[in-house]
């Protein structure tokens, strides 16, 4: 068993290029080797960073198995050409190397195939030069005279087996054992028997090849150098990750900017270093306010201790800062209703008009399911008008991630109430899973309002998800709406919402309307019925609910009743039956509805007919099915009235009632019976049964 190494040294790959490329060209070479049938160790070291991708696979075999096999090829007096493709495939020379086997349709040749193992060398030889090539870059490029596509100019190859170079030539790059270190200040060549000593010998000429291990270094230096000035560290998990794809040795230096850069948003300043010059910001930890200076990650030990490099960086970071006070103070000049009026002449979606038609359909909406979040309609009509001005600022302009963000600032600054700017900023989210849920009402009925509306529009125009494509995000605005309304536990009818947005089209977008496939909402729409919207928002609920743990038969028994329109009873409705069959009176009753469906489904089945008339109280001749009688009206009465006032709780209680009955009846009770009036008289005892707990839930669905 041997060491396998290699290492493909190029000019520097970008960060977010380089942990996908190195588990790319590990994928590429595995399935290289395991089509060989070179067996290997699980043990496999991929490490990466701006300037190098290298792979270690350890216990790598020495050649591939022999393989012995036959191979039955066509009929004995075939045409010639079928016996030249069968000989090509075989591998064989001529056809007096095969031989001859009868049965039963008659005599066929066969060839007896024996290869040889190969060279664990000349596989990964083959293995690696094709994993090269193949390589599926986003972006590549070709240099010099050569043919080779890469997403840099590569320089060398190093290919080790077992300390022995493997030769291999790729666009006029031969392998070697060799590497080099550092750019600036180890760039000699070095040559590495294994991977210990390239490891060793790496590390000594200022190369972590680690991208873990590079990312701990920058964070423990810049918290290191944020406590010694007395502050703290502003984290970012996505810039620390980049940064330490952009230096092979980081060292972290702290530089500053002048004070009065702080009177612009905290945010502004943070996003604009983080974007231009990737430095990390710092605050003060005492007021919890960002700091006038800055940490950045150099990639080289300097002779002035990082003096030079330092102001350096200070000249850029001003400068951008500089910028990023202009955006501010021009956009503060222009009130948000006047950035609005802008929006008119940006296109939102070419069958749905602009953004300005856009901006008034939310606020309409959002006027009207204010009551239903306890908002204001006059603040949530307010909120929604300004709500997506922002996105004509200079600021946002430059930054894209802070839309939003800037609205709430500029809201603010010019002296709208905090419910109004709050929303400017909330009704984007929740933007994911992860993703914090707004509670202000004001920001809860902008946010549904914005959802609902693009959700509306697209599955009017037939733009809807397929597969794994979904352009424009309705999935995450389902499920964003669904997070809404659960999680701030507001009851709303989906369907009639859909209904009433709906007519909004078709009166504030009369050309967007014209795009509309049909009545995308037809005037009584049951939450499960044929609507391609409907079922979306079903099918975005059941994986909501799924992922908090609910089991999938429950949630498919709730919704198999049909004329669910509210999510917030959904779920209730959900948990509250997973509670009761927890229980064991639930699970033993569970058996007994299960026992009384799968007899009348036999008995239907004999009879060719649904069982529908109620029983005749009169030919109850048993106590047990008298007692079952009983017990199935009084259970109906009180779990109507549970289900009326929505406690479901109380629903489950008058279910369970009909546990001892039931085991009773089907104790005592032969359904059976001869007298063919007192069997279809107990077989509709048990379709009351079937129809009375029905309008709880589909117990047909559930499992056990």
């Amino acid at each position: 068993m041997s060491e396998f190494l290699l290492e493909l040294l190029c000019e520097e790959i970008p960060a977010g290029l380089q942990g996908w490329g190195m588990r790319e060209l590990e994928k590429l070479i595995c399935a290289g080797l395991k089509e060989a049938g070179l067996k290997h160790g699980d043990t496999i070291t991929s490490l990466y960073g701006p300037r190098r991708l290298a792979l270690v696979i350890k216990d790598v075999a020495d050649k591939s198995p022999d393989i012995s096999q036959e191979r039955k090829g066509p009929r004995v007096g075939a045409p010639e050409k079928a016996l030249a493709g069968f000989l090509r495939g075989a591998g064989l020379d001529s056809i007096d190397q095969c031989e001859i086997i009868s049965d039963k349709k008659g005599e066929f040749y066969l060839a007896k195939i024996e290869q040889k193992g190969r060279a664990a060398s000349d596989i990964l030889a083959q293995a690696v030069t094709d994993a090269i090539l193949k390589m599926p870059w986003p972006k590549s490029m070709r240099w010099g005279n050569g043919s080779l596509r890469w997403v840099r100019p590569l320089h060398s190859i190093l290919c080790l087996l077992d300390g022995k170079v493997i030769a291999l030539e790729v666009a006029g790059i031969k392998s070697a054992n060799a590497t080099s270190g550092h750019r600036f200040m180890a760039p000699k060549a070095l040559k590495v028997g294994n991977f210990a000593d390239y490891d060793k010998k790496l590390s000594a000429a200022f190369v972590m090849t680690n991208a873990k291990a590079r990312e701990q270094a920058i964070l423990e230096q810049a918290q290191k150098l944020a406590q010694k000035a007395g502050l703290e560290l502003v984290e970012d998990a996505g810039l620390l990750s980049e940064t330490a794809g952009l230096v092979e040795w980081p060292v972290v230096l702290m530089g500053d900017f002048d004070q009065s850069f702080l009177d612009v948003p905290p945010e502004v300043l943070i996003t604009s270093m983080k974007k231009h010059q990737k430095c990390f910001s710092l605050k003060d930890p005492k007021t919890g306010k960002l700091a006038n200076k800055f940490l950045l990650v150099s990639n080289m030990i300097a002779s002035d201790k990082g003096k030079a490099i330092t102001h350096g960086n200070e000249r850029v970071i001003r400068a951008r800062l500089s910028d990023a006070v202009f955006f501010w103070e021009q956009d503060l000049k222009t009130p948000l209703d006047e950035m609005a009026k802008k929006l008119d002449d940006i296109i939102f979606h070419d069958k749905l008009g602009s953004q300005g038609e856009r901006v008034q359909r939310i606020a309409a909406l959002a006027r009207e399911l204010a009551p239903l979040v306890g908002a204001d309609p006059d603040e949530a009509e307010r909120a929604a008008k300004l709500c997506k001005a922002d996105l004509v600022s200079e600021m946002v302009g430059e930054f894209a991630n802070l839309q939003g963000l800037m609205g709430r600032y500029y809201a603010e600054q010019q002296g709208e109430s905090k419910a109004v700017a709050a929303a400017c900023e909330e009704h984007y989210r929740p933007q994911g899973p992860s993703d914090t849920v707004p509670t202000n009402p004001v920001s809860v009925a902008v946010a549904l309002a914005d959802k609902l509306d693009i959700l509306v529009g697209f599955f009017g125009i037939g733009d809807t998800p397929t597969g794994s494509k979904d352009p424009f995000a309705l999935r995450r605005s389902a499920l964003g709406l669904i997070r809404l309304l659960l999680e701030n536990k507001v009851t709303m009818n989906i369907d009639s919402q859909i209904s009433h947005h709906f007519s909004n089209y078709k009166k504030l977008s009369p050309q967007a309307y014209a795009h509309f496939e049909g009545d995308l909402v037809p005037e009584t729409l049951g939450f499960y019925q044929n609507s391609a919207l409907m079922s979306f928002f079903a099918d975005r609920l059941k994986v909501y609910l799924k992922d908090k743990g609910a089991r999938h038969d429950l949630i498919d028994a709730v919704f198999s009743l049909g004329g669910q329109d509210d999510l917030l009873m959904i779920v209730k409705r959900v948990e509250a039956l997973g509670s009761f069959l927890e229980t064991d009176d639930g699970a033993k009753l569970l058996a007994g509805i299960k026992r009384a469906a799968n007899i009348l489904r036999i008995e239907e089945k004999k009879d060719g007919k649904t069982t529908q008339n109620l029983p005749d109280k009169g030919l109850l001749s048993q106590r047990e099915e008298k007692d079952l009688f009983t017990a199935i009206e009084k259970m109906e009465k009180a779990s109507a009235k549970a289900l009326e006032s929505e406690d479901f709780a109380a629903a489950m209680s008058a279910l369970a009632t009909l546990k001892a009955p039931v085991d009773a009846f089907f104790d005592k009770v032969t359904v059976n019976a001869d007298d063919p009036k007192v069997r279809g008289n107990r077989l509709a005892l048990l379709a009351q049964i079937r129809t009375a707990t029905t309008k709880i839930a589909d117990f047909s669905k559930i499992e056990g």
